[in-house]
């Protein structure tokens, strides 16, 4: 998905750019580019409660972004990939239900989904590597997470290598937090519906104008290096926050 006229970096903690540029789930075959009509009105983007109020993980980012290059049978050449592994806590009273989400959005705007056509040898070679018996792909990691430490699980997202001079990304984190709000357009203005309300909606034109937005977590880096090389250079961790997406 290529999303035009990105701002940069240093304006994507703005009102309402985050979950505009991520792009924004949408209910129906809305797009959400319908959401930022010129008509619609200036405000500040809806945000997650400062306490929880929805179960959800707890999320430790354990390594990464890192890059690796794997040999992959048939290609004369290694190919390149960016991973992050991570550990989720269930610290609540009963089983989650953990579906991971992970997407990466590119400096130049560019979303691309972790662990899509991902060749088998790449995860082992990451696990050798991290040296982490306990690891677990997406696919496997999901599925419900038992409460308690002990209970922790280890996962990893992977992405082929988007370019080769990163500059500013980010990674959302989805699936993490049960919270979520829905809205509809009504005269050109988002409007925070009551809880409920989507089920009554019957019509499918109807259904459109309306849009989920769930907590997700954002986490922003930034590379240095250039396409000389890549993977060389430090990987700057330029903050975490929660926002509806």
């Amino acid at each position: 998905m290529k999303i035009s006229r990105v701002r940069p970096l240093s304006s994507w903690r703005r009102p309402l750019c985050v979950a505009c540029l991520a792009g924004l789930s949408v209910v129906g075959s809305a797009s959400f580019l319908t959401v930022l009509a010129p008509t619609a009105r200036a405000e500040k983007a809806p945000e997650p409660s400062p306490y929880p109020v929805a179960p959800e993980l707890d999320f430790k980012l354990v390594s990464g972004p890192k890059r690796i290059v794997v040999s992959i049978p048939g290609e004369p050449h290694g190919r390149a990939f960016y991973y992050i592994t991570y550990t989720v806590t269930n610290k609540g009273d009963k089983p989650y239900n953990f579906t991971p989400q992970f997407e990466m959005l590119t400096e130049e705007g560019k979303v691309i989904p972790s662990d899509r056509a991902i060749p088998p040898g790449v995860f082992e070679t990451i696990k050798a590597r991290e040296g982490n018996k306990l690891l677990e792909t997406s696919r496997k990691i999901e599925g419900p997470i038992q409460v308690g430490e002990d209970q922790a699980r280890d996962g990893v997202a992977i992405w082929p290598e988007p370019m080769a001079r990163m500059g500013h990304f980010t990674i959302f984190a989805g699936g993490l937090s049960e919270e979520y709000a829905v809205f509809k357009m009504e005269g050109g203005n988002l409007i925070r519906t009551k809880p409920g309300e989507l089920i009554g909606v019957k019509s499918e034109e109807d259904k459109k104008k309306y849009i989920t937005l769930r907590k997700t977590l954002q986490l922003d880096f930034h590379i240095a290096g250039d396409e000389v090389r890549p993977g060389e250079d430090e990987v700057h961790n330029k903050g975490k926050q929660w926002i509806m997406r």
